[in-house]
């Protein structure tokens, strides 16, 4: 393992923001890639710029199938529990690989991952019709289809946790994390807009062609023009020998979990992830049954629109503060309090919406302040473990995308047993209040992983 020791500023431990005043120098130690370099400036932002096409292009691959599955199931006679089956399929794939795939991208390098995920499931996305239309059975092979759909995204996450932890300095990871998280917004728009288009004018076939071949591309520049050809390519070899737990690259997880501030993210970013996933799958539901006639493009599209500035102002003003000398454990819990504490507000003031507009101006807000999160939560594991965030990140991404399916279920039998949406809105703000209170009290930003 490298280290690099460099100036960050005043790191102070006190239990309040500390005025910065005049910076003092600080030697602090950080995990950096097997060369001992962080990216340069320049380096960095080609790199923020690329890794936001890929997830723009993981979100258009990810939302394709649900933009066609109406078009595919008059065609192939489905009806909604089958359609729902396939869709549901992508969620258990998910699951399976975010562990793993940081485990690999620890030890390989995130950025040979997400090269070799792009590429597989650019792949499996333009083979989707001719798997359809080939086969006797479609709604089989579009099931397997959807889950090795997921088992590919599943390492994305967990691979951007780990290179941001070894090429991106603590002061620079929340305005690279937003920025390239952002691409998730940016990307169900486009896939929203130019897949509804595609879908009326050349048929359900074209979506998956448009999701499909630049992801491809994405994946042939990232080997060409940034891993410099084929001698980053990842060999069986390596890729095996990755897999072995010796006893000089297994991750520390006794000691990981018997650290307060480990739980603490944990516990935080389940609470963030699963709540935020119910919000989404309801709220079509919630419009439809309290706003008939409004139209499904606006609340599909506008909240998504207004959660990009968002996002980018979080990291921005999350960055910004460390640099100033803030400390680096403060910033983050601030980051979270507007993630989950104020958009908890705006969450429960959707119960007492007079009118669409009205509603419309809070979930946008709601989910726009949650996108802090990315400055929060999502960088504090690499300030807690950068030398295996990867792993990590997919231990707390696992638990979000569980513990959220069970949500969406408990909401889906709140509203059936009481037809009331104010319980499934203090659901959700009980359960961020309660995952944001841990994370204030045990929450910090100090390695925990040496």
């Amino acid at each position: 393992m490298a280290f690099s020791v460099h100036d960050n500023g005043v790191k102070n431990t006190a239990m309040g923001f500390n005025h910065p005043g005049a910076p003092q120098p600080s030697l602090t130690i950080a995990t950096t890639d097997p060369n001992g370099t962080y990216w340069s400036r320049l380096e960095a932002k080609t790199w923020i710029a690329f890794l936001f096409m890929g997830t723009c292009l993981l979100y258009c691959a990810r939302v394709t199938l649900p933009i066609c599955v109406a078009a595919m199931a008059e065609q192939f006679d489905w009806d909604k529990k089958q359609s729902g089956i396939v869709l549901g399929s992508f969620f258990w794939g998910y699951c399976l690989t975010q562990i793993m795939g940081g485990y690999i991208s620890d030890r390989l390098g995130g950025d040979k991952i997400l090269l070799l995920s792009a590429a597989a499931w650019g792949s499996v996305i333009i083979l989707t019709p001719l798997i359809a239309h080939c086969s006797s059975a479609p709604i089989v092979l579009l099931t397997i289809s959807r889950f090795l759909m997921g088992l590919l995204q599943g390492v994305y996450y967990p691979s951007l946790a780990s290179l941001f932890s070894n090429k991106v300095r603590e002061s620079d990871r929340a305005f690279t994390s937003s920025t390239v998280c952002t691409g998730a917004q940016v990307g169900t728009l486009l896939a929203g807009a130019v897949g509804s288009v595609l879908l009326d004018w050349y048929g359900w076939e074209s979506v998956f062609y448009f999701s499909g071949f630049p992801s491809i591309l994405w994946a042939y520049c990232m080997w060409k023009y940034l891993l410099k050809g084929e001698d980053q390519i990842i060999s069986l070899e390596s890729l095996g020998n990755s897999l072995v737990k010796s006893k000089d690259n297994k991750v520390p997880w006794r000691k990981l979990f018997r650290r307060a501030p480990v739980w603490a993210v944990i516990v935080a970013h389940v609470c963030m992830g699963s709540t935020f996933f119910c919000l989404l799958s309801w709220m079509p539901t919630f419009f439809h049954d309290l706003f008939p006639e409004s139209k499904g493009w606006v609340f599909n599209v506008v909240p998504w629109a207004v959660a990009i500035p968002f996002s980018l102002f979080g990291g921005l003003l999350s960055d910004h503060l460390i640099r100033l000398g803030f400390d680096t454990a403060k910033v983050r819990k601030l980051m979270q309090v507007i993630a989950m504490g104020l958009s908890s507000i705006f969450t429960k003031l959707l119960s007492y919406s007079s009118s669409y507009h009205q509603a419309l101006i809070f979930l946008s807000t709601s989910l726009g302040l949650q996108t802090f999160s990315h400055s929060g939560v999502s960088v504090n594991v690499l300030d807690l473990a950068p030398s295996c965030a990867g792993s990590l990140f997919g231990v707390m991404n696992t638990g979000g995308a569980l513990v959220g399916v069970a949500l969406v279920y408990f909401a889906g039998y709140l509203i059936e047993s009481s037809g009331s949406w104010p319980s499934v809105f203090n659901l959700i703000s009980i359960v961020n209040t309660f995952g944001l209170s841990i994370f204030i009290i045990f929450g910090q930003a100090t390695r925990v992983d040496i």
